[in-house]
């Protein structure tokens, strides 16, 4: 068998077939953390902030480590806007969508709201309701996602804050993106 599939609809597919597909998406789960990595790379433009968006997410990320945060949650704070390229509509979801599989249903559901909750800092500024978070005020996760984005997320766009380096963080990606970590979440 060659390095592509037989079939051309997957009803028609064989064993063989989809032990190959099992390889090639092995590699690609051993990949994962870098092109998450990758993917924070490629956010150096600064999209009207003070700082580049790389560098408002290592800042958020240099606080919640230093603030004493778990190594999951640092890099949920790390990688909370990474869907700001892909989806700038809906890119808390999209990030959150990315790190369900690996992460707690609390830091899923952080990095998920988080956009809303962060509207509370400049909503009323653009015509919309800054209480929008509100919806979720009996939720088990509603403070911890108020805390996310008052400690790490709204204060984090300081060009003069001296934050730890992408390669700080490494690791700790690896880590926690490693597909021996991955949860039963479906």
């Amino acid at each position: 068998m060659s390095g592509v599939v037989s079939f051309t609809q997957m009803k028609d597919g064989a064993a063989e077939d989809y032990e190959l597909l099992g390889r090639i998406e092995a590699e690609e789960m051993k990949a994962f953390p870098d092109r998450v990595l990758g993917w924070l790379r490629t956010m150096e433009d600064s999209a009207g902030y003070q700082i580049s968006r790389l560098d408002h997410s290592l800042q958020a990320a240099t606080r919640a480590h230093r603030a004493g945060e778990d190594e999951e949650t640092v890099v949920c704070v790390l990688l909370h806007d990474i869907g700001d390229y892909l989806a700038p509509a809906n890119h808390s979801e999209v990030a959150a969508a990315v790190l369900r599989p690996y992460v707690s249903d609390k830091n899923y559901w952080i990095v998920k709201h988080h956009g809303v909750f962060q509207g509370f800092y400049y909503f009323h500024h653009v015509g919309m309701d800054r209480h929008a978070r509100e919806r979720w005020k009996d939720h088990p996760h509603y403070q911890a996602t108020v805390d996310f984005c008052e400690n790490y997320d709204q204060c984090s766009f300081d060009p003069d804050y001296d934050s730890l380096s992408l390669e700080f963080f490494e690791p700790m990606v690896r880590r926690v993106l490693d597909e021996s970590h991955l949860n039963s979440w479906a």
